[in-house]
């Protein structure tokens, strides 16, 4: 969430930045001041009352060596009803407090300086680019779900009768290349640095809340009601919750971790062509990086997430581009972010595959993640993280790209170590 000194200083801002990014509830600031400067008075309130509860106190003992008892009580009855009032006002701080936290999570983070103003897609940037795209006219580039479904590899079908749409196995082939593919993007991550973790699938909902998911994506998410859990969407939210509540060590910072789970997403309201094939899954693998960093330095930081990513696709061979993405269609927690776009030659369009955002404190700041600075004072760091990879989609634009004539699908070199062949048949 916004630091409320932000807030208190800039309303202006923070409502343009709302409205920036398609929030017509910029009421919320309004009432976030309002409940702010009555628990701020509250406050104030309650130390000037305690303190004069305290200097009645010790007059009790002088006035009683004094050998003046009726004042003594007198000052007792006092102090007794300056107690209840103190207690009154405490809880009035908490709920105003616990109230002015609650319209805080409704407030999205602002987005950065250098991120366009836009109404819609359209206004996104391409600021990079790799690889060239086949042409529309190969007639004889078919989409996977074509590629798969004579051998079987992705049943679909099945899938769909043992639990429902959105939902595949991977068979043979298929499964040997998401393994492969997984294994390469965590290798890759590592010999850069980041530590390998395994988190847990699901998560309570401090957790959830914790990365921005409540209250901005709770339909999006499978719900467990009888265990308070929900299964992760991405593995975002454990790994970034992992330090959760903790000031880390001077000097230890930047932590990178690397994260193979499963996905979980309802993706309600999705239909259409988009749907098809693997495009969009209910459930679904990722490799996610996650960045704990010095505030300083969480642009530099993004920057070379971004490559890290755009290095895996140009290692596997697919054309993609990078997009800066506008304030109308960055999201809720982001202040910067990049989407990666792989080319799907069989269906003619870009497939999103990874997002990588720096979300500056917002994140850190809801899971009170800090640090100690050398000066010995603590800091909220700055949290970023992207999709190194997401596995469907770029498992579509795969078995396109490298196609061949005789049914056939080419294994890049760079992969071939994992795979250990330079070919898969159908």
């Amino acid at each position: 969430m916004l630091d409320i000194q932000r807030i208190r200083q800039h309303p202006d801002k923070v409502r343009e930045a709302m409205k920036a990014k398609g929030e017509k509830e910029t009421g919320l600031v309004d009432q976030v001041l309002e409940t702010d400067d009555n628990w701020r008075k509250t406050v104030h309130q309650l130390d000037q009352l305690r303190n004069e509860s305290n200097i009645r106190a010790k007059q009790i003992g002088v006035l009683m060596g004094q050998g003046r008892k009726e004042e003594a009580q007198s000052v007792i009855r006092e102090t007794g009803e300056m107690k209840q009032e103190v207690k009154r006002l405490e809880e009035l701080a908490r709920d105003l407090l616990g109230r002015r936290d609650d319209l805080l999570l409704r407030i999205p983070n602002m987005a950065d300086e250098s991120v366009p103003v836009t109404v819609d897609e359209t206004g996104n940037k391409i600021v990079h680019s790799w690889g060239s795209p086949l042409e529309a006219e190969n007639d004889d580039c078919k989409p996977h779900w074509d590629l798969v479904s004579g051998g079987g590899w992705i049943d679909f079908e099945r899938g769909a009768k043992v639990t429902s749409a959105g939902f595949p196995f991977y068979v043979g082939p298929a499964a040997r290349l998401q393994r492969a593919l997984i294994q390469f993007f965590i290798d890759k991550a590592v010999d850069k640095g980041y530590v390998e973790m395994m988190a847990p699938y699901f998560v309570n909902e401090q957790s959830a809340r914790g990365t921005g998911q409540i209250p901005d994506k709770e339909d999006m998410m499978y719900v467990i009601p009888r265990d308070g859990y929900f299964a992760i969407p991405t593995a975002e939210v454990p790994v970034t919750n992992f330090h959760r509540d903790e000031v880390l060590k001077t000097g230890v910072l930047p932590i990178r971790y690397v994260c193979y789970t499963p996905c979980w997403r309802r993706e309600a309201g999705s239909h259409g062509s988009d749907v098809r094939g693997l495009n969009r899954l209910h459930q679904f693998d990722k490799v996610e990086l996650v960045k704990l960093v010095l505030p300083e330095t969480s642009y530099d930081e993004l920057e070379s997430l971004r490559r890290d990513a755009e290095e895996l696709l140009e290692a596997l061979e697919l054309p993609y581009r990078t997009l800066l993405m506008g304030t109308a269609d960055m999201g809720f927690t982001q202040s910067k972010k990049y989407d990666l776009e792989v080319w799907s030659p069989g269906q003619k369009k870009w497939l999103e595959v990874s997002s990588c955002s720096n979300f500056e404190d917002y994140q850190a700041r809801r899971m009170m993640i800090r640090h100690k600075k050398e000066s010995g004072k603590t800091e909220i760091v700055h949290t970023l993280n992207g999709s190194g990879l997401a596995l469907p989609r770029v498992m579509a634009a795969f078995l396109e790209t490298h196609q061949l004539q005789d049914g056939s699908v080419a294994v890049p070199d760079a992969l071939q170590p994992w795979i250990r062949t330079d070919k898969l048949l159908l």
